[in-house]
């Protein structure tokens, strides 16, 4: 609960505070690093720090726990809370990680804003921090505690069984746990961290979708190369992975997180998704054709071209298999070579979607915002459409409603 006297000098000061916050969270970002360089071992994205999304992302979820807070000083905004969760569960975030992240933001917020960080607002905002940094703390310890996870110790070793080239830049890996022991339990539509030793011996992390069903201790995960943008290493650990990882190797992988899982109802179930936003959905469907359901699918991908299409054959056969599914693609060149698929961007009008859907999205954030405005004019509350984003999330502390 934010205290009577901390909400009055938040409201007060939430303007200038997150009007700044950009410039804080850079600040911050750079003076942590420079002294405690370990941390761009294996925790922190270069390539989301070299373009600033991750600032960007840290800097919104202040803000808008800040706002919750303000709309009412007992809330708990539980989906950005669990979103922010999971993503640290996968990176094996500390507790005692949150003490230093306090001490550089505080110093930022302080070199930023200068005389106007009073004791009285310094206080105010130190008990958001503190607030928001428990609720994590919680969070987090729960979800260690159920992947039966030891924080200080989160990777395991998995050896590759099988590549499997999807596309010209899209491959599979199949995987099984190196130690032959029992693989930990997983949900259709979470994600796993790979870790990877980079040439300059830094360990980068990157997370990605299992794209299987996850019931049994073979996994999958499509790894999409992702090229550079503006000298920023985005690519980096997808280039390492395509150019160098083989049959034989073996991958260093946290336990599966996500909060974006398929659930059990019988209600008909909306698979929207673009590019390589496909990989959970295939997972989902996996799981679906594994365990027998019987409730009404229907999958909708947008792509470039069939033969950017990941994962397109897998997608067609599962939906095959389930009782009562239908696919159906969007291309925006060479349509004409997919039986059945449309030309261009995904269009929903038209498609019969029935209001009681539960919808999951994956792809750009652009993609899920055109796509999210056509559900809901279909009628599809938006309590029931879900989405997962790639990196750093940048749209839940901003769009959600």
């Amino acid at each position: 609960m934010l205290s009577p006297e901390s909400a009055a000098v938040v409201r007060a000061t939430l303007p200038a505070v997150g009007g700044a916050l950009d410039e804080i969270t850079a600040r911050f970002y750079g003076t942590m690093f420079s002294e405690h360089p370990e941390l761009l071992d294996g925790l922190f994205n270069r390539g989301n720090q070299a373009t600033g999304a991750q600032r960007k992302a840290l800097a919104g979820s202040i803000a808008a726990f800040a706002q919750a807070l303000l709309a009412d000083p007992d809330a708990r905004p539980d989906a950005l809370l669990s979103r922010i969760a999971h993503k640290h569960a996968a990176l094996g975030v500390t507790e005692d990680q949150y003490t230093i992240v306090h001490k550089y933001l505080f110093r930022a917020i302080g070199d930023v804003l200068g005389d106007a960080v009073t004791p009285e607002v310094a206080a105010a905002w130190d008990e958001v921090y503190w607030l928001m940094a428990g609720a994590l703390i919680a969070l987090e310890a729960r979800l260690y505690q159920d992947a039966q996870v030891d924080p200080r110790h989160p990777w395991r070793q998995w050896k590759v069984v099988e590549r499997h080239e999807e596309t010209p830049d899209v491959v599979s890996f199949f995987l099984r746990p190196a130690d032959g022991a029992p693989a930990s339990a997983a949900c259709a539509g979470q994600y796993v961290s790979v870790r990877v030793r980079m040439p300059d011996g830094v360990h980068q992390v990157r997370q990605y979708s299992l794209s299987n069903a996850p019931g049994e201790d073979l996994r999958r995960i499509t790894v999409k190369r992702a090229t550079s943008a503006a000298g920023a290493p985005e690519g980096e650990v997808s280039d390492h992975l395509h150019r160098t990882v083989a049959a034989g190797d073996e991958l260093t992988l946290s336990a599966p997180f996500g909060d974006v899982i398929l659930d059990d109802a019988d209600s008909p179930l909306v698979l929207v998704s673009a590019g390589i936003g496909c990989t959970p959905m295939v997972g989902m469907l996996e799981h679906l054709a594994a365990t027998g359901a019987t409730r009404p699918v229907q999958v909708l991908h947008a792509d470039r071209s069939p033969a950017d299409h990941a994962l397109r054959e897998d997608t067609r056969r599962l939906a095959d298999e389930l009782p009562d599914a239908s696919a159906q693609f969007w291309y925006e060149q060479d349509a004409a070579g997919e039986p059945g698929a449309r030309s261009g961007l995904m269009d929903l009008a038209g498609l019969d979607l029935p209001e009681d859907s539960d919808v999951y999205l994956c792809g750009s954030v652009p993609f899920m915002r055109a796509a999210r405005s056509q559900l809901l004019r279909a009628g599809i509350p938006a309590r029931h459409i879900r989405y997962e984003v790639f990196g750093p999330d940048l749209w839940l502390a901003h769009a959600e409603g």
